[in-house]
């Protein structure tokens, strides 16, 4: 694709990347067939091609206007035109350069400042959060059901963490929300890692990862965010303590991985994110490893699996946007799970951060699609690998949804 960038942007670092992003692009439409948007919307502006051409214009210095704010929001971030594209454009750098420059050129109305205002002081800050939440379910079960589905129903508390002293430790990110809805992750996270012979140490000073206020345009509050956990981690990383940080949100993983690159014109935290994205792992990578240790393990404790039928959601995080796929599927299978078939796989559950509360009606109607497909193989679960397509999915079914490590912690304490 050829380009012509205007003035303000063309000699900039952002300039730079987006031009380079911007002429991969060939034009040739693969991404349409895989685009969430497109597929129920039909418009090919609120399709990755579409909406690299109005990103395309805006840098170009072409006016912009509220219409292409429009389909720009609508975008979930998905990133599976990233999988499907034969030409390797980073879509997902390209959207996110584009949204902070489009917000400093079209205003919003009032009602939607507060909203994404309030949306990033309240969602990464675990302590407020968890003051909303438990007042909502304080007085959840006198609202009308409508109301009901929009708060999630008290998590039981977490089993106990391991005190553990291994030769073999890796630090774990806490997160904002999900200490919060299910506390019971990252504890099922440690059990299974000390099965295995690993110490999960939690840093106290590390929490959000900026996922959220990235992804809301205020990209500066979200490198302070990155800079912060960068900071809580270093002591232990400086020391070569660690093995890994490891992410059991996927959304936040994705994130993770990428401090390097946000971060790269950082004088002074450039060299340790980088370091830190190396380090960063999906659970599913880290137990892949262990899956010879972890089939041992069963035998050892003669634990009978049985064969509950397993539905897995795989995150658009980890199959699009780290590129992980087929490797929690192959840990579950191994701990004895017998996996249904999805169609459409590859296709969002409308999740995506806050996509959900923001564009609440395409989310509704991905949500719907993918509890079809999720059900459609008549599983007895449903599992995922990331927090916020957990409440979204448990929201839209019946079936008992869970992050899919506290599957497989459930399976080893059979054998206890």
């Amino acid at each position: 694709m050829q380009t012509k960038l205007a003035d303000f942007i063309r000699n900039s670092p952002q300039g730079q990347e987006a031009d380079a992003i911007l002429r991969s692009c060939v034009h040739c439409g693969f991404c349409l067939a895989t685009c969430p948007t497109y597929q129920i919307l039909g418009d090919e502006l609120d399709s990755p091609r579409g909406r690299i051409y109005l990103m395309k214009q805006m840098m170009e210095g072409q006016p912009v206007t509220q219409k292409t704010q429009l389909h720009l929001d609508r975008c979930l971030t998905c990133r599976a035109c990233e999988t499907t594209c034969p030409s390797g454009v980073r879509y997902g750098e390209l959207v996110d350069i584009s949204r902070d420059l489009l917000e400093k050129q079209v205003k919003r109305d009032i009602k939607s400042d507060i909203v994404r205002y309030m949306l990033r002081k309240i969602l990464p800050n675990a302590l407020i959060f968890n003051v909303l939440l438990k007042s909502g379910q304080a007085v959840r079960p006198f609202l009308p059901e409508s109301l009901k589905k929009t708060i999630p129903v008290k998590s039981k508390p977490a089993k106990k963490w391991p005190v553990a002293n291994h030769a073999r430790k890796m630090l774990v990110l806490d997160g904002c929300v999900q200490p919060v809805l299910a506390p019971n992750i990252n504890a099922a996270t440690a059990r299974v890692l000390d099965n295995l012979g690993i110490a999960l140490i939690r840093a106290e000073k590390a929490g959000c990862c900026g996922a959220v206020t990235f992804h809301l345009n205020a990209q500066q509050e979200s490198l302070d965010y990155m800079r912060r956990n960068i900071d809580a981690w270093w002591s232990w990383v400086e020391r070569e303590e660690v093995e890994a940080i490891v992410v059991t949100a996927s959304g936040c993983g994705v994130t993770v991985k990428e401090y390097g690159h946000l971060l790269q014109h950082d004088p002074v935290y450039a060299g340790k994110a980088a370091k830190i994205s190396a380090l960063a792992k999906d659970i599913s990578e880290i137990l892949y490893v262990e899956l010879e240790n972890i089939a041992r393990l069963m035998d050892k404790r003669n634990i009978n699996t049985g064969k509950t039928k397993l539905s897995f959601h795989s995150p658009c995080t980890l199959q699009h946007g780290m590129k992980i796929r087929g490797v929690t599927e192959k840990i579950l299978v191994a701990a004895g799970f017998d996996l249904t078939i999805v169609p459409n796989a590859h296709l969002c559950c409308g999740s995506a951060g806050t996509y959900s509360i923001l564009q609440p009606e395409l989310s509704q109607q991905l949500l719907k699609n993918k509890v079809i497909a999720l059900e459609s193989g008549k599983p007895d679960q449903i599992a995922t690998g990331n927090i916020g397509c957990l409440m979204h999915l448990q929201g839209g079914t019946a079936k008992s949804v869970k992050h899919w490590i506290e599957l497989v912690d459930e399976r080893l304490a059979c054998g206890e």
